[in-house]
């Protein structure tokens, strides 16, 4: 594993892949085949090539966007690598590369279908500035045209209540089947109260560590979890260790790990599988033939205040 442990900003979050990669590797008694390599913000081709040179069958990593877009550019004589990440520019991935993410993209296009297969056939995007926001909306619109939606009609999150207020009555005046909703979990209640009755699908961390005395005002606000925060007695998860890191944020880079195990396992074999299917701790993942793990992960709907899973509409 080579991972950006010794990153300030990066570190935390690549210590929860860690401990869930050997937590695995640990229950499977596979312990000794795993070295993890560390490194800081600028020290991924040096982890590369440590990795390299002591003859590994299977490098797991990068763990950032950035350091798989160098890996992939400056390190193209490698081991066989398992990037816990995908590219920016969906470039085609070499012969021995693949992919697997915790992605707000398959979150964003997952709901797009359902929302599809719910009879909703206009939406409105309600958006925040930051960067992971707008790239989920971007996945959404993406994968809705691709259906055959009509354009969506985008209006930019701002906190101010003038402004939720203005977004109120421009959604009023021109009213759609469902909003789509991309803001942190701190302004998901009060921008619910501003929008009009109906369907509400957004991103998932807008269920994070859900306040109750206002989580009912979320009732009805339907989201992709990974099952394991989703359901902890799924019975395909019984027996992977379970650590308590209190932030769902980190229990889905754990789970993460635990994922991670499992494909490396395979992948690390002399000849690797042309094809995978298997319900893991982040989703359901499935091998495709651009190498890149597709992910789906479980459908939730907030009802009486709680996230419990999605029922379809009939």
């Amino acid at each position: 594993m080579i991972l950006p442990l010794e990153s300030p900003t990066y570190g935390r979050a690549a210590d929860a892949v860690k401990v869930g990669f050997l937590a695995a590797a640990a229950l499977a008694g596979s312990s000794s085949r795993v070295r993890v390599i560390g490194h800081g913000d600028d020290g991924v081709l040096l982890a590369i090539a440590a990795a390299e040179s002591s003859g590994v069958g299977l490098v797991v990593g990068p763990l950032t966007r950035d350091d798989l877009k160098t890996v992939l550019a400056m390190a193209p004589a490698r081991p066989r690598l398992l990037a816990l990440n995908q590219s920016d520019d969906g470039m085609a991935l070499p012969r021995d590369t693949y992919t697997m993410a915790l992605s707000v993209d398959s979150d964003a296009s997952f709901l797009a279908r359902t929302a599809r297969a719910d009879g909703v056939r206009s939406v409105a995007l309600v958006a925040a500035d930051a960067p992971l926001q707008q790239r989920f909306v971007a996945a959404f619109e993406a994968e809705w045209q691709r259906g055959g939606g009509s354009p969506p009609r985008a209006y930019r999150f701002d906190p101010n209540p003038d402004m939720l207020g203005l977004l109120r009555r421009e959604i009023a005046s021109r009213p759609t089947d469902a909003v789509v909703l991309a803001v942190d979990g701190d302004y998901a209640a009060l921008t619910k109260s501003f929008l009009p009755p109906g369907p509400v699908y957004a991103i998932s961390q807008i269920a994070d560590e859900l306040p109750s005395p206002i989580s009912h005002d979320l009732d009805g606000v339907r989201y992709v979890e990974v099952p394991w925060l989703a359901d902890a007695a799924d019975p395909a998860l019984a027996g992977l260790p379970r650590a308590n890191f209190g932030n769902p944020v980190v229990e889905r880079l754990y789970a993460l790990g635990l994922d991670a195990f499992t494909l490396a396992q395979m992948l690390a074999e002399p000849v690797p599988p042309t094809s995978v299917e298997f319900d893991g701790a982040t989703g359901h993942l499935s091998l495709t033939p651009s190498h890149a793990f597709a992910r789906q992960g479980r459908l939730m709907e907030i009802r009486d205040g709680r996230a419990q899973p999605y029922a379809a509409a009939q």
